[in-house]
């Protein structure tokens, strides 16, 4: 196993799928690290350290997966980074908690790229004319 690379967590917001809606939950950190584990199949580790408050939120997500993250590492100002991940721990600690999840990044180029195809097919556009689409959507 090669080493590890160890970032602070900026920010956490957890995006909750509901139907074709998605709702997004901005989690209040004290604190957070995120870990590349550079293992083969390239998996991160996600502490996020918060209140207590949260223990009725994170609980709805234990044994459920996918659950998809979007994170900002080590600074605000970067770009936020998207997590497909399940829930491995959760422990109260008197008025704060941790919560740990392992999962991949997500390219969200490609993610945006295969969402725009699959609206134009839901739209009916097939052939030349979703090749035309598409290119218009670039």
């Amino acid at each position: 196993m090669s080493g590890l690379k160890t970032f602070k967590l900026k920010k956490l917001i957890v995006i909750e799928g509901v139907n074709d809606k998605q709702k997004r939950h901005k989690i209040n950190l004290i604190d957070g690290l995120i870990i590349n584990r550079e293992d083969e199949q390239n998996r991160w580790v996600i502490e996020a350290y918060t209140t207590a408050d949260y223990i009725d939120f994170f609980k709805r997500f234990e044994g459920r997966e996918p659950i998809q993250l979007q994170v900002k590492i080590t600074k605000e100002t970067n770009p936020p980074a998207l997590f497909t991940t399940k829930m491995i721990g959760m422990n109260l600690m008197d008025d704060k908690m941790n919560v740990l999840f392992i999962g991949t990044i997500i390219d969200e180029r490609m993610s945006n790229i295969e969402n725009t195809l699959q609206r134009l097919i839901k739209e009916g556009y097939e052939g030349e004319d979703l090749l035309q689409q598409f290119k218009n959507s670039l």
